[in-house]
């Protein structure tokens, strides 16, 4: 054993012991990581910094980039309405069933790019539904590494592994030669969660969630945020009147705001809109006050919200505060005067003018530079006021203007970064492509782009990519498989298969899955050959438990979902431990049935 042997093996034990007992923040710690190497002469300053630019790291930044397009478009507000429709809010139903579907996806994708077209779905739903993210990510991620294993295009290490066999002289697998196994794995994944996963999931919500300045407004305003759905039947005694003549704000206190009739909506209707029988109304206000509405004027209650899903719920609209700039022309007018509704589409909700506070009827309040108008609408509406130069925006626009073809768009844009990673482009080439496609489009400003990536994930990733390196470098990969390999010499095939399961997962907690199965699979054929075990039946071990990283939030998955799942070491440690225990053993015993 030599000396730097000896200094790697010491830094990955002190990565561990760091990593468990969270000395400090998981990016501190891969940085840490990232210098220890450097200052220890076990990798080359230009190695050290290798993993911020490797194709693992590039990937990830490109896939939050993307996943923020294509939720921030409104496709994903349309993706949860179907899910949610099968499994409603049961926290068991919302876990098989988007883990069955998003494992087979990951069959023919890439892991991470199944991971990322689910997670702002997931996110949505969990807040719909009022589950813990924590709760739901977990799972689905587990279930993405896992479907990996369903084809030989699945996964990096099952790609390679072919070459590698007839490298050592041995047959190719086919396309579905690993199906059985997947299948097992996908399944016994599944289960292992709807079974114990209250138990081992967390149910907390991030630790440094951030206020988005929408829930900023409404929770310093006190805004109403809950969107309140009825139809007028032909009897209504409110057929014909108009919003002003029924007094919505004076006598209930209500916000009127959309209505929809025909199939088309119109938003802050103008207040001498009349209203007609099968008009179905938007109404923000308090619960009791539009229930009395409702009972007054004989509406039915809509329980399904279909209709305006694309309000708030679904990030096309929500509150914005205004404020009139001095020599503003509409300086010294009231909101009656401007037509407000009518002009720029957007409902006034509440007037600050110096300390006053009025949540009433103010459309004959004259307005004065300085005084701020909450409003809701629709972002594009509230886009075109805040280029108005009656009004300064102060709110930040978020979601992005443009038209029905912007959700097309952004789905486009992530499909066609997938669809050039299957016909051969490098992973990070390809996925960056679509995220440079979208900034281009506009579907994601570039200042919004660099807020999206979670830059602690990165460092994680960077920080950890040199230690594998240095493994692989210093001989200490090759030292500590000769060495168990030498201790089960003549033992059963079961020791040899749970040794070498054992060596592919720990491998690929501390380097690429792809590198650790380049590393082991011809050790492993010529172990094979001496020992009389399958060795094919070795390499699709390896490969296999390649993908077996559950423990900690090294694999590219994890480390995506550890910040919006508000997840720690810890809770890998446990959800994981049982998993990787499960996945070696399933594995291992389905190799030694079906090729030992």
């Amino acid at each position: 054993m030599t000396p730097d042997i000896i200094l790697v093996l010491l830094v990955l034990t002190v990565t561990i012991v760091l990593f468990i007992f969270e000395a400090f923040r998981v990016d501190v710690i891969a940085i840490l990581v990232m210098l220890s190497l450097a200052w220890l002469n076990l990798v080359t300053p230009a190695q050290a910094f290798s993993g911020l630019a490797s194709n693992a790291v590039i990937s990830i930044i490109a896939v939050m980039i993307l996943g923020h397009g294509v939720d921030r478009s409104g496709v994903m507000s349309r993706v949860t309405r179907p899910i949610m429709r099968i499994a409603g809010s049961s926290e068991r139903r919302l876990i098989g069933f988007v883990s069955a579907v998003v494992g087979c996806l990951s069959a023919f994708m890439q892991n991470i790019g199944a991971a990322a077209l689910f997670l702002p779905a997931l996110l949505r739903i969990s807040k719909n539904v009022k589950i813990p993210a924590s709760r739901l990510l977990m799972p689905m991620g587990f279930a993405t590494i896992l479907g990996g294993t369903l084809s030989m295009v699945g996964s990096g290490p099952l790609i390679i592994l072919n070459d590698l066999l007839r490298q050592g002289g041995q047959k190719a697998f086919g396309l579905f030669s690993v199906t059985p196994i997947g299948l097992t794995l996908l399944g016994a994944g599944i289960v292992y969660f709807l079974l114990f996963g209250k138990a081992v999931l967390p149910a907390r919500v991030k630790d440094e969630a951030v206020v988005s300045p929408q829930q900023l407004l409404i929770e310093t305003w006190q805004l109403p945020s809950t969107i309140y759905q009825c139809v007028i039947p032909p009897d209504s005694p409110l057929i014909g009147k108009t919003r002003e003549e029924t007094n919505l704000w004076t006598k209930y206190t209500i916000n009127l705001l959309a209505l929809s009739e025909g199939g088309d909506v119109q938003y802050a209707p103008w207040r001498y809109t009349r209203f007609v029988a099968g008009q179905e109304l938007a109404l923000l206000g308090a619960k009791r006050d539009v229930e009395r509405f409702e009972s007054e004027y004989g509406l039915q209650t809509r329980e399904k919200k279909e209709r305006f899903e694309d309000l708030q719920s679904a990030g096309q609209a929500g509150f914005a505060e205004v404020i009139i700039p001095p020599r503003a022309p509409v300086s010294g007018k009231t909101l009656r005067q401007i037509a407000m509704r009518k002009t720029y589409g957007v409902e006034p909700i509440m007037l600050l003018s110096g300390d006053r506070e009025v949540r009433g009827d103010f459309s004959d309040q004259i307005l004065q530079p300085g005084d701020a108008i909450i409003v809701h609408g629709l972002w594009e509406n509230m886009k075109a006021l805040g280029d108005n130069r009656n009004f300064v925006l102060v709110t930040p626009v978020e979601a992005e203007v443009g038209g029905r073809a912007r959700p097309l768009v952004a789905m486009l844009c992530f499909l066609g970064a997938i669809a050039l990673v299957l016909s051969g482009a490098p992973l990070s080439v390809g996925l960056l492509s679509g995220a440079l496609a979208m900034i281009i489009l506009r579907i994601v400003p570039i200042d919004e782009a660099y807020r999206a990536v979670d830059w602690r994930t990165v460092f994680l990733l960077g920080g950890l990519i040199p230690l594998g390196i240095a493994i692989d470098n210093t001989g200490a990969a090759s030292f500590v498989a000769n060495g168990i390999m030498q201790l089960l010499g003549g033992s059963h095939p079961v020791l040899v298969l749970l040794a070498i399961a054992a060596l592919s997962t720990l491998f690929s907690l501390f380097m690429s899955n792809v590198a650790a199965t380049v590393l082991l699979v011809p050790l492993v054929v010529i172990i094979g050959n001496v020992s009389g075990i399958n060795p094919r039946g070795l390499g699709m071990l390896v490969a296999v438990c390649a993908s077996n990283s559950f423990v900690l939030p090294t694999h590219q998955v994890n480390a995506l979902l550890m910040s919006p799942g508000g997840y720690h070491n810890v809770d890998y440690l446990k959800a994981g431990g049982i998993m990787t225990i499960l996945f070696m053993v399933i594995a291992v015993g389905l190799i030694y049935v079906f090729y030992v």
